[in-house]
């Protein structure tokens, strides 16, 4: 074999390659895109509740009132060591 039927040869054998790189590739997003549309149509997705605002929970007790207290004072005194 010459030169030029090895290079033929081998840009053959690339262009087979990359075709069942492609395909496989193109096999599986069509896969996962049927899969996806049958999820959906299975469970569909639950509507998000509306969330609830944070002070409306719990009113704050007396131990977060002094904990709060504890870390102001904390970052006062570091402050004003500085």
């Amino acid at each position: 074999m010459n030169e030029s039927d090895l290079v033929i040869e081998s840009l053959r054998l690339m262009g087979i390659g990359m075709g069942i790189v492609f395909s496989f590739l193109m096999l599986l997003v069509g896969l996962l895109r049927v899969m996806s549309w049958l999820a959906l149509k299975i469970a569909p997705a639950e509507t998000p509740q509306m969330a609830v605002p944070a002070a409306s929970l719990a009113p704050a007790t007396q131990e977060a009132d002094d904990l709060i207290a504890v870390i102001s004072a904390a970052i006062a005194r570091y402050r004003s060591r500085g």
